[in-house]
């Protein structure tokens, strides 16, 4: 992920006069390889990491047995035992479609960590267009969605798809509109460039108005990753378990993977866009960004143990009707600041 060795096998490839698509596809494979290994690891601990804190809000204990004191092995375990298990594909289903529809949801939740920038030297990818990249890759999981209801031939299936397409599609669009006030703020769509652009302590969420594009962020976050109270998708008190009702095994660990990664990714890119990344005094550039994402994350997981699941129709006239107009007035504001120079 570092810039460095892959300067150097490149310069050494280009002397020895071999295709340089060559070594970009090698590089693009291990890097692939590195984020899938982290992304597991991050699932694993974003796991224990919610039962600890939900066990701490509604005082109790949470996992305090396997692996010690903290039961940071629970996790682990309980991962092995859904791997284990039976992979069952229902009668009347549509089997390819159904087998399909979990990798769907999956492989782009990997793809957007290609242009997450950990440090100033550990980025995979700083494309021109990172922003953008972002903003479609991370639209595409809910094809996979919709892939698993519809599939699934069950009706509680298909309603959590055909909620899951319309609150994702809604929420977008204001989520949009966020990331437009910083990509105006830096004058840049490349990742890079937006974190560049607040070194020294000068993040954006200190920036009026990018304090009202960050609440806006925040929420459309929690509603992209179906995170109560928008769960709706897969609310289990109403639909069972939504789009991934009929799914077991190993299939079903692959939405329960791409939603804890979705999860740690919003943080991250949150603390990119907002929060400088990986600036700050004394500590390592990289442990800066990973203190600014968890800080992120278990704000979002606080809320989720703290507020009630809304109905849908709340959760769409509260995408349409407040976040729809508060994004356009965070637009407006940001470009009319932008236009008298204050950055």
């Amino acid at each position: 992920m570092s810039v460095g060795p892959y300067l150097r096998l490149t310069t050494w490839w280009q002397a020895h006069g071999l295709p340089l698509w060559i070594v970009e596809a090698l590089w693009m494979v291990v890097m692939a390889a590195i984020i899938t290994v982290f992304v597991m690891t991050t699932v694993l601990v974003l796991v224990w990491l919610e039962r600890k804190i939900s066990g701490d809000i509604q005082s109790r204990v949470g996992p305090n047995r396997v692996g010690g004191r903290f039961g940071p092995l629970q996790t682990a375990a309980d991962a092995l035992k859904l791997l284990m298990k039976e992979d069952i594909i229902p009668t009347g289903t549509d089997k390819i479609v159904f087998i399909l529809a979990p990798f769907v949801v999956f492989v782009p939740t990997l793809l957007v960590f290609m242009v997450l920038p950990f440090s100033d030297r550990w980025m995979v990818k700083d494309l021109n267009l990172g922003v953008l990249f972002v903003v479609a890759v991370s639209a595409f999981p809910v094809v996979g969605l919709i892939m698993a209801g519809w599939s699934s031939n069950n009706k509680y299936a298909i309603m959590g798809a055909l909620r899951a397409a319309a609150q994702t599609l809604s929420y977008e669009i204001p989520l949009l509109m966020a990331m437009v006030c910083v990509v105006v703020a830096a004058g840049s769509l490349r990742i890079g460039d937006i974190v560049d652009a607040q070194r020294g302590g000068h993040w954006f969420i200190l920036r009026f108005p990018l304090q009202l594009a960050f609440l806006i962020y925040f929420i459309t976050a929690m509603a992209e990753v179906n995170r109560v109270p928008f769960d709706l998708p897969e609310a289990e008190s109403e639909l069972v378990a939504g789009y991934h009702a009929e799914y077991s095994g190993m299939r079903f660990a692959f939405f329960f993977l791409a939603e804890f990664a979705h999860l740690f990714f919003v943080s991250a890119f949150c603390a990119a866009l907002f929060f400088g990344a990986w600036d700050g005094p004394v500590l390592p550039p990289v442990a800066w960004f990973f203190i600014k994402s968890y800080a992120i994350v278990i704000a979002i997981m606080w809320v989720r143990w703290t507020l009630p699941r809304l109905r849908i129709d709340q959760v769409m006239s509260f995408a349409w009707k407040l976040l729809v107009p508060l994004g356009l007035a965070a637009v407006m504001l940001t470009a009319v600041a932008r236009m008298q120079g204050r950055w």
